[in-house]
C-alpha cells in the first residue's frame, strides 16, 4: 500500500468547491503607482534650483566653511598655564608594520623601535598657544623667530595677516594630547633623541580650564 503524505492526502479528499473558490472583491482596488526614487530626487533638485534655495544652501557652505578655516574649534580641556610644568617625551616608537621604500626594498622590519629624532632634526622650537589670550601671543612672537607657533584657540588667519607672521592650529588637539600637555603657553624643543616639552605661567591669575 502506497503511503501519500499527509497534506497530499487531505488535499485530495476535500471536496473540489473547497479547493479553489472565487471570493469576489472584498473592497476597492487601485492600481500601483509608484514614482521612481532617482526620478523624485531630479523633480526635488530642479524645484530648489528653480526656487533659489539650492543657492542659498550653497552660500551658507562656503560662510560656514570660510567661518571654520579662520576659526576652527578650540581644543578641549587645555587651560592657561598658572604653574611652569617640565618632562621630557621620548618619540620613540614601535614599527607595527614593515617600511619599505619606492623599489620594495625594506627599510625597517615590523617590530622595530625607531626614533624620528634619529634622521629628522627638529631645528625649531613649537610654541603652543591660545590666539584669543593677547598676552600669550605677545610671548609667543619675543621668542625664537624661527619658532612653529601652534593655536589651540583663535583665528590664524586674522593673525597671520596682522603680526606678518604664519600661525599654525593644532586641529582636534592631536599634538596637545600626543606631547600631553594640559595648559598654554607651552614649548617644545629637542633635546638629543628626546623631546623637553615645558609649560610656562606667564602669571599667577588662574583661568578657567576650556
Amino acid at each position: 500500500m502506497i503511503r501519500l503524505p499527509l497534506v497530499l492526502t487531505i488535499a485530495l479528499a476535500l471536496p473540489a468547491a473547497a479547493q479553489a473558490r472565487d471570493y469576489g472583491q472584498q473592497g476597492a482596488v487601485f492600481p500601483v503607482i509608484e514614482r521612481d526614487l532617482l526620478e523624485q530626487i531630479h523633480s526635488r533638485l530642479v524645484a530648489m534650483e528653480k526656487s533659489g534655495e539650492t543657492a542659498k544652501l550653497n552660500d551658507q557652505l562656503k560662510r560656514r566653511t570660510a567661518a571654520r578655516v579662520n576659526r576652527p574649534d578650540p581644543v578641549a580641556g587645555i587651560a592657561r598655564a598658572i604653574d611652569d610644568r617640565s618632562w621630557s617625551f621620548d618619540p620613540t616608537i614601535t614599527l607595527a608594520a614593515d617600511i619599505r621604500g619606492a623599489k620594495g626594498e625594506l627599510i625597517h622590519a615590523a617590530g622595530t623601535t625607531v626614533n624620528p629624532l634619529d634622521s629628522v632634526v627638529l631645528r625649531a622650537d613649537l610654541l603652543f598657544l591660545d590666539g584669543d589670550d593677547a598676552a600669550q601671543v605677545a610671548w609667543a612672537l619675543k621668542q625664537d623667530r624661527q619658532a612653529k607657533l601652534i593655536l589651540i584657540s583663535g583665528a590664524p588667519l586674522e593673525l597671520m595677516k596682522a603680526r606678518q607672521r604664519r600661525f599654525y592650529f593644532d586641529q582636534g588637539g592631536k599634538l596637545t594630547e600626543r606631547f600631553g600637555i594640559r595648559a598654554v603657553p607651552a614649548r617644545v624643543r629637542q633635546q638629543g633623541r628626546l623631546l623637553a616639552v615645558s609649560e610656562i605661567a606667564l602669571s599667577a591669575k588662574k583661568e578657567p580650564a576650556r
